[in-house]
């Protein structure tokens, strides 16, 4: 016979560990997305400083009002540039984060999923005579839950691939 208590001590302390391995795994995306962003800001700051101060020399060297106005509206296309690229820049760091994040929820329910219905196999073995329908109809929620989980993520990730 199992040892029943001995059974959800395991199953809850494989829980505990993949639920550990989900944060880590979350923080260490969420870090590593970070440091993207301050260096595409740090990035646009340059570029940004960079292209105002080659405007404010190019402005001083003006001799004319029309050779003034002629530079100050030339100014506008590198700044509008500049925003564009770092709006992409910034569109493909969130995209990526939300795949990365997707993965691991999918790795999470998938394993989480994995252990339930090891554990429930093992109930089932010592369950009393008639509880086989019960256990079944559990066996078929979690791989529908892990199915819908699957589907979920490859449309994400296939929406994503697509913007």
């Amino acid at each position: 016979m199992l040892n029943s208590p001995e059974q959800f001590t395991a199953a809850a302390r494989a829980q505990l560990e993949s639920q550990l391995q989900l944060a880590t795994t979350l923080t260490d995306s969420m870090i590593d997305s970070m440091e993207k962003v301050i260096g595409l800001n740090l990035q646009a700051a340059k570029a940004s400083l960079d292209n105002s101060v080659g405007n404010v020399q190019q402005l001083l060297a003006v001799k004319d009002p029309q050779e003034f106005l002629t530079a100050s509206t030339s100014h506008a296309q590198p700044q509008t540039d500049i925003a564009l690229t770092y709006a992409r820049h910034l569109a493909s760091i969130a995209t990526t984060t939300h795949f990365e994040l997707a993965k691991a929820a999918e790795t999470q329910v998938t394993e989480s999923s994995r252990q339930l219905v090891s554990l429930l196999d093992s109930v089932s073995k010592v369950a009393p005579a008639g509880s086989d329908t019960a256990i079944t109809m559990m066996k078929s929620a979690i791989d529908n839950v892990s199915s819908g989980d699957r589907k979920s993520t490859r449309l994400n990730s296939s929406h994503s691939d697509r913007s």
